[in-house]
């Protein structure tokens, strides 16, 4: 399952999975619980793959970043957990994306990237690489 399928809802916790779309919003089921929710269009909904981090040169997509991840921690969940102190968890971010902004990257914002990583690592969703669209092969002559 890619990131484009994968959200994050305003007011609740982790992560959801995109099922359908309905007239009203669409339905999605929790990573954390199974459990189904109907979101309607007015709640504050993003999509991982659309998210980024600010860094001293340019936005970085937050599949770069869990790809960053993945690599420090040779595949596994991540050393440091979300509860960590801000020190530690600062520190650690700075491993993975050493440039990251530090005034408009919050600790809030390294707490959810490290908790999103585990929730995902978690339900086997590992390849953060972008997937080609068909539109963008070259032409076969």
């Amino acid at each position: 399952m890619s990131l484009d399928k994968i959200l994050s809802i305003g007011g609740k916790p982790g992560l959801y999975k995109l099922l359908t779309q309905t007239r009203t919003g669409f339905v999605a089921e929790s990573l954390l619980d199974g459990k189904k929710v109907t979101v309607g269009f007015k709640n504050n909904v993003s999509v991982l793959s659309e998210i980024a981090i600010y860094t001293l040169e340019e936005e970085v997509p937050l599949r770069q970043v869990f790809q960053n991840i993945q690599e420090k921690e040779n595949g596994e969940k991540t050393s440091v957990g979300h509860k960590e102190d801000k020190l530690k968890l600062e520190e650690y971010f700075f491993d993975i994306l050493p440039n990251y902004d530090e005034d408009r990257v919050y600790l809030s914002d390294i707490k959810k990237v490290l908790q999103w990583y585990n929730i995902l690592h978690e339900q086997g969703i590992t390849d953060f690489t972008k997937k080609e669209d068909e539109t963008e092969k070259e032409p076969k002559e």
